[in-house]
């Protein structure tokens, strides 16, 4: 069936192609993986090294091999009964240079052009300078100085006969009707404008047809020399070179449909959705027919020709209508069935969508997707392995040796109030006047003006407690009232009494009233509006001040700053853990289950190891007090009371060096420590341009960047500061084994809980990866061959030598030949969950599947080290209480070992005295 029993993420780029991949289906069937789940691999920008940045969804990526080479590598997973997922990116496309040529139609022709309606633009927005142009905000500086400085210049394609704008990389074509005006600067070409001003002046088709005809005159006279000359003299009256040149070049700018601007504008003045703050990747309007059509129809041939057996949906909450576009997609896809070949898997498609989760909120049933990808559970599962007794002390901590005694939840709010003023402007501004629109719909509220909406959508904004809603035609949902109603209320503590009355204007208007209830259809229209631009602006906002800033402000425990977490709930009790599973086995049981994606902050092992200092605060308090105070003569002194590394920065950085420290590092090797430093420090500089407090992405400060590199360089130094280096190992020792122990738990809770264990490429190993792009390295596949071939020979799985082997890969390939084996038990069987008795309780997390007769335990080690570690023969009493009486257990981990049981209790003794992890068939 198309429906995978375990998926591994694959990150194409030109180091990896779909050929490369030829040479790991064997590794990863001999894994016990079921499908290959690739990242993009339709046309992307030359040289992407992720795929997100589709310009030509019509083909595969030529720099991945192409079409061809992606049906070598889908041959090559038949043959060993295997399945492709594919990554497909719906909502935008890579824009900015030469190479997507359905946008530059758009420059070319404006409004005319057949794809104008494809992106996401608004061609009447506020500004008159704006008004049917699209803001282009690609200059590297202001545009007075580039056009002095000769950095936009007017060019001739002698293969495409048609004039353009050049920039640096970027390439911007001449508007038609401007042609006249660049060609009637030399005599001997006047002659062929007649013909560009009467196609100017025709209909669209006809206005192509005669361009078409003029570019290859123009080509045509390129090839003679006199031609030539005359073109060459053309442009010479636009060179930049002269006042006189500069003014032409000015004027015949202003003439076309787009505007040019500086880069850093765009936060202000965007007039088109971006995906997030990234002006290089425009917003397209799938819910539209022709383009969901023309975007997906490489994807649908795919499918119908057997290469693809699903797809995971990128950024589902950035459309205007995601519900309505997965069932669409659910549809197309389904109804193409019956043109799959006969011999790939049947059934209905596997569909999953990136969707962050926030608390209690859940994927809708009626979306017609079997799941996500897989945040949450990440974040479920690492909460888990997290001591809640360790919350308050390392809050402690961190108020005391950051100076900041603000909330996870404040710094979120101070990051959202933040970005509205400085990164999202211009899309505030949007809804904004979309919301003035709706106020003068009705007489009641016509005199309601522009600012007090501002003031009164910010704070509803800054309040907003999940990435979206899903309010459409006929109003809100449940589950969207509730959200509306927790932002509005959060929202009225902070907005002044005048302005009270408006708060439940927006709420009205942002879904509160039914928009198919109102009957004047462009007021509806005007409503609809709004609510899309509030529902695709508050992702985004989510995501950015969240993700992308919070996290990097916030440092109680780096371990729980992760994609899908939330940091202000320190850690899950088990119960909570079972209840999620629950839900999940009942709704969505074949979701995606992920602990390490290409998105994620730190790879699962570094969280897994972090999560061990919730059960040794004091001790982890003490070091870091010790570190700060010694080491503040090495911070660099900026003046005015500014230091580098600031002291959030600092402490933050004692936790990641620890954390993702390689366990072959050892103290006296200085080159290994200056290459470790180097990794640490591309986090470090995109830790703090990404919090936006010292430096940023917009604003370098080069002497806080700098001082902070070298603060780096001296702590790593391990000749000028061994002690520290010392200090380092031994907490990087005491860590290991109890890190080890939280990172096979989390395997194996993925690989058995309800749903699809996903595996990220090269995680089978252990992953002390930091974020991308150090998460996003070649993987060294003949490591992990090798390492495989050795495990085949080891028959009982032996966690104890986590030092000289990776125990991690033999636990996956066991239990996912397990799922091979028994897929009814997986896919279908119940899952129950199982109570401990006894001392050691609550360090301990386990449950039952059970399917028509078949019976597996899953037992796996919480809080490893203020509880019993393997070969501890700490577990005493504990027993875990059975539904029934199991005389004997086979040992799925080792080879003919049998575990022997007394009645309805399974002491933990006999199935976690030797390691952490235990799976158990009855029988």
């Amino acid at each position: 069936m198309s429906i995978p029993r375990a998926t591994a993420r694959l990150q194409f780029n030109s180091d990896f192609t779909l050929t490369d991949a030829l040479e790991v289906v064997d590794y990863y069937a001999d894994m016990g993986v079921s499908h290959i789940y690739a990242s993009p691999l339709l046309g992307a920008r030359k040289g992407s090294t992720h795929g997100y940045d589709i310009v030509d969804p019509t083909r595969v990526n030529p720099e991945l091999g192409g079409e061809p080479a992606l049906k070598a590598l889908v041959a090559k997973l038949r043959q060993r009964g295997m399945g492709l997922l594919l990554d497909i990116v719906p909502n935008h496309m890579g824009v900015g240079g030469p190479e997507n040529p359905w946008w530059l139609d758009v420059l070319e022709w404006g409004r005319q052009s057949v794809y104008a309606h494809w992106f996401d633009i608004n061609w009447n927005a506020a500004d008159p300078a704006l008004t049917g142009k699209i803001l282009l905000p690609f200059l590297g500086a202001p545009y007075g100085e580039a056009l002095e400085n000769g950095q936009i210049a007017l060019r001739f394609d002698d293969a495409t006969g048609g004039f353009w704008f050049s920039h640096h990389a970027e390439r911007f074509p001449l508007a038609p009707s401007t042609y006249a005006q660049v060609l009637t600067a030399v005599p001997a070409l006047r002659t062929m404008t007649a013909g560009l001003e009467a196609g100017a002046a025709a209909d669209d088709q006809a206005a192509q047809r005669s361009h078409a005809a003029a570019c290859a005159a123009l080509r045509e006279l390129w090839q003679k020399p006199e031609g030539r000359a005359a073109l060459e003299q053309a442009l010479a009256q636009f060179s930049a070179d002269s006042p006189e040149g500069r003014q032409r070049l000015h004027g015949l700018l202003e003439q076309q449909h787009y505007r040019l601007t500086w880069w850093r504008n765009a936060a202000e003045e965007i007039n088109w959705r971006r995906f997030f703050e990234v002006s290089e990747l425009a917003g397209v309007r799938v819910e539209a027919d022709d383009v969901f059509d023309a975007t997906h129809a490489c994807i649908f041939r795919l499918y119908a020709e057997g290469v693809i057996d699903g797809v995971r949906v990128d950024h589902v909450d950035g459309l205007a209508l995601p519900a309505q576009y997965c069932r669409k997609l659910r549809e197309r896809l389904q109804a193409l069935n019956g043109q799959r070949p006969a011999d790939v898997p049947g059934g209905e498609p596997y569909i999953v969508i990136e969707k962050i989760l926030t608390g209690d909120e859940t994927v809708r049933t009626g979306w017609k997707v079997h799941g996500t990808t897989g945040y949450e559970f990440m974040d479920q599962v690492s909460a888990l392995l997290h001591d809640p007794a360790g919350a308050e002390p390392l809050q402690h901590l961190w108020f005391e040796v950051s100076g900041d005694s603000r909330s996870f939840d404040a710094h979120v709010q101070a990051a959202r109030r933040q970005l509205l003023a400085e990164n999202f402007v211009g899309e505030i501004d949007s809804l904004v006047r979309a919301l003035h629109a709706v106020a003068r719909t009705e007489l009641a509220t016509r005199d309601v003006a522009a600012a007090p909406i501002r003031r009164v959508l910010v704070e509803l904004l800054v309040a907003f407690p999940a990435y979206r809603t899903y309010v459409h035609e006929a109003g809100r949902e449940p589950e969207d009232q509730a959200l509306l109603e927790r932002a509005l209320n959060e929202a009225r503590t902070r907005v002044r009494t005048a302005d009270q009355p408006l708060l439940a204007l927006l709420a009205r208007w942002l879904g509160g009233e039914t928009p198919s209830s109102i009957a004047d259809p462009a007021a509806r229209a005007e409503r609809l509006a709004a609510i899309t631009r509030f529902q695709q602006l508050t992702p985004p906002l989510a995501a950015k001040s969240v993700e992308d800033t919070a996290f990097y402000r916030y440092g109680r425990l780096l371990s729980r700053n992760e994609v899908g977490g939330d940091p202000g709930r320190f850690a899950l009790p088990a119960a909570a853990f079972h209840q999620a599973n629950l839900q999940r086995l009942r709704d969505f049981p074949h979701t995606l289950l992920a602990t390490a994606t290409h998105d994620h902050k730190r790879g699962e092992d570094v969280r897994a190891r972090l999560a061990v200092l919730s059960e040794l605060p004091q001790a982890w308090a003490e070091s870091v007090r010790k570190w700060m105070a010694e080491h503040q003569p090495l911070r660099i002194d900026l003046g005015g009371g500014q230091f580098a590394p600031s002291a959030p920065d600092q402490a933050m950085l004692y936790q990641m060096i620890v954390g993702a420290w390689p366990l072959e590092l050892a103290p006296e090797d200085h080159d290994g420590l200056k290459a470790y430093a180097e990794r640490v420090a591309v986090w470090q500089e995109k830790a703090w341009r990404e919090a936006k407090r010292q430096t940023s992405w917009v604003t370098p400060n080069a002497a806080y960047e700098d001082g902070c590199r070298a603060f780096l360089m001296h702590l790593m130094d391990g000749g000028r500061c061994a002690p520290f280096i010392a200090d380092l190992r031994t907490w990087v020792d005491r860590l290991a084994l109890p890190g080890i122990c939280n990172s096979l738990t989390q395997t194996v809770l993925r690989l058995a809980s309800p749903g699809v264990p996903d595996l990220y490429q090269g995680a089978e190993f252990w992953d002390l990866s930091l974020v991308d792009p150090d998460n996003r390295r070649l993987v060294n596949y003949d490591a992990r061959r090798a390492a495989l071939a050795a495990s085949e020979h080891q028959p009982d799985f032996d966690p104890m030598l986590w030092q000289s082997m990776q125990v991690k890969q033999p636990l996956i390939q066991r239990v996912l030949k397990l799922r091979a084996a028994e897929p009814a038990l997986f896919d279908e069987g119940d899952y129950v969950p199982l109570q401990a008795r006894g001392a050691k309780a609550d360090h301990v997390v386990a449950f039952l599947r059970r399917h028509q007769g078949r019976t597996l335990l899953v037992a796996a080690l919480r809080l490893p080290a203020s509880g019993p570690q393997p070969g501890s023969d700490a577990w005493g009493d504990t027993v875990l209480e059975l539904p029934q009486a199991v005389a004997q257990w086979r040992d799925v981990l080792s080879a003919d070992h049998l575990v022997q049981a007394d009645g309805d209790t399974l002491p933990l003794a006999l199935v976690l005295g030797e390691r952490p992890v235990a799976v158990l068939m009855a029988g």
